[in-house]
C-alpha cells in the first residue's frame, strides 16, 4: 500500500465524533467485534469446539507479532498486561548490589514498580533521567549507561507527550557494557517502525488494546533467545511438551514447548479475545506500519504547527514521534478544557500540563481542524 488513506469506514466511530485518543484505549475494528461475537457465542456450545482452538490460534497471533518486530514466531509469548510481562523481565534477569537500573521520569507505573521492587530487595541503585529540553531523551539515556548499568527500562514514545527514544542508539549504548535492555512497547508498536534485529532487547512487551487496535487484557512478550532457558512466571500444563494429547496429560513432563512460549500465560488460548487480536494484526500486516507512521506523521505536523502558532509547547520534529503529541500550555491546562471538549465530542487526554493528542487510522485533517476550532476559544 503506497497512498495510505483514513480508514474511519472501518470503525464505529459516528461521523460527530472526534476521537485523538488512541493513547488511552483504541476501538476495535468492526470486523474484529463481529469475530469475537463470534467467538462468545461459540463458548454456548463447547461441545463444539475442536481441541486445535487451544493451540493453533494463538501461534498465529505470535507469528503475526513476529512478523511486525523482525522476531522468530517462537521468540513470541502471549500475555494477560505489561506488569505481567514485566514480572518476567524481573524473574529473569540479574542485579549485584549497587548497580544501576535507567528509567525515564514520568514512565508509566507498570514498568516503574517492579524496577523499584526489585532495586529493593538487591540493594540496587534506580536512577531517572529528567525531562528533558525539546523532547531529546535518547542524549541523557545514552549519557547514563556506564558499567554499573544492569538495566535499561523504557519506551519508544514517552506515555505523556510522544516525545521519542531512539532505541538503536540506546541499544547499542546497552550492549557494550553488557546491560540489559526491556521494552514496553504498548504506546508506539504498530504506528512506528521497529525492529528487534535493530535493537536487539532482552525482553520486548506490548498490550494490544491501545495502537494495536486490540482488546484489553491481551499482549505480547519477545523473549531474546538469550533467556528462553528462563523461569515462567507459572508452571502451566499448556507450556510443557505433549501438552497437544489431552489424554495423556498425567503423564507429567519435566520438559518445556521450545521457544518462548513456557513464558505465556495460562489460559493463553482465549477464545474470545485471541480472533480479535489476529483480526488486527492481520489488519497492520496488509495496511504496513511504515505507510501508518507517514500517514499519522502528518496529522501531527499539523497539529505541531497549529499549536505552535497559538503558542503552545511541543517537542521538537527531530524528536517526536509520528503519532502522539503533547500540547504544552504555560502555566496550565485552562480550567474546563476537557469539559468543553467533550460536549464537542473532542476526545483527548489530559496529562500533566500538556493535551495529550493520539490520531490513528481512522483520524484525518478534518478531525484536527475541529479541535483547533474548539482550542482557539481558550487563547
Amino acid at each position: 500500500m503506497t497512498d495510505f488513506t483514513c480508514q474511519k469506514h472501518l470503525f464505529d466511530i459516528p461521523p460527530e465524533v472526534t476521537y485523538l485518543n488512541a493513547a488511552y484505549m483504541s476501538p476495535i475494528l468492526k470486523e474484529g467485534a463481529a469475530l469475537g461475537q463470534q467467538a462468545v457465542a461459540g463458548k454456548l456450545q463447547p461441545w463444539t469446539m475442536e481441541l486445535s482452538n487451544f493451540f493453533d490460534p494463538p501461534k498465529v497471533a505470535a507469528a503475526l507479532m513476529a512478523d511486525m518486530i523482525g522476531a522468530a514466531p517462537d521468540d513470541i509469548a502471549v500475555i494477560p498486561s505489561v506488569s505481567y510481562g514485566m514480572a518476567i523481565a524481573v524473574k529473569n534477569l540479574n542485579i549485584l548490589k549497587g548497580q544501576k537500573i535507567i528509567l525515564l521520569v514520568d514512565q508509566f507505573p507498570s514498568n516503574v514498580y517492579p524496577w523499584q521492587e526489585m532495586a529493593k530487595i538487591h540493594q540496587a541503585e534506580i536512577v531517572t533521567i529528567s525531562r528533558p529540553q525539546g523532547g531529546d531523551w535518547t542524549t541523557p539515556l545514552c549519557a547514563a549507561i556506564d558499567q554499573d548499568t544492569a538495566i535499561i527500562a523504557c519506551s519508544h514514545a514517552h506515555w505523556t507527550d510522544g516525545s521519542r527514544v531512539d532505541l538503536v542508539k540506546v541499544g547499542q549504548a546497552a550492549r557494550r557494557v553488557g546491560a540489559a535492555l526491556v521494552l514496553d512497547l504498548t504506546q508506539s508498536l504498530g504506528v512506528m517502525p521497529f525492529s528487534v534485529r535493530d535493537v536487539d532487547p532482552d525482553f520486548m512487551i506490548s498490550a494490544s488494546y491501545k495502537w494495536l487496535l486490540g482488546p484489553y487484557s491481551y499482549g505480547f512478550i519477545y523473549v531474546a533467545p538469550r533467556h528462553q532457558g528462563g523461569a515462567p512466571i507459572e508452571e502451566n500444563w499448556i507450556a510443557r511438551k505433549g501438552s497437544e494429547n489431552f489424554a495423556r496429560l498425567v503423564d507429567y513432563q519435566e520438559e518445556y514447548e521450545g521457544g518462548a512460549g513456557r513464558f505465556s500465560v495460562g489460559e493463553r488460548s482465549n477464545f474470545m479475545l485471541t480472533p480479535i487480536a489476529i483480526h488486527a494484526l492481520t489488519q497492520f500486516k496488509a495496511w504496513g506500519t511504515e505507510n501508518i507512521a507517514k500517514y499519522l506523521a502528518g496529522l501531527t505536523d499539523l497539529i505541531a504547527g497549529r499549536a505552535q502558532a497559538m503558542g503552545l509547547r511541543t517537542a521538537e520534529k527531530a524528536h517526536r514521534s509520528p503519532h502522539l503529541i503533547g500540547l504544552g500550555f504555560e502555566g496550565g491546562i485552562p480550567e474546563g478544557l476537557n469539559v468543553t471538549l467533550a460536549k464537542r465530542n473532542i476526545f483527548v487526554s489530559v496529562r500533566g500540563d500538556s493535551i495529550r493528542v493520539a490520531p490513528h487510522v481512522y483520524n484525518d485533517r478534518d478531525d484536527v481542524e475541529k479541535l483547533f476550532s474548539a482550542l482557539e476559544e481558550f487563547r
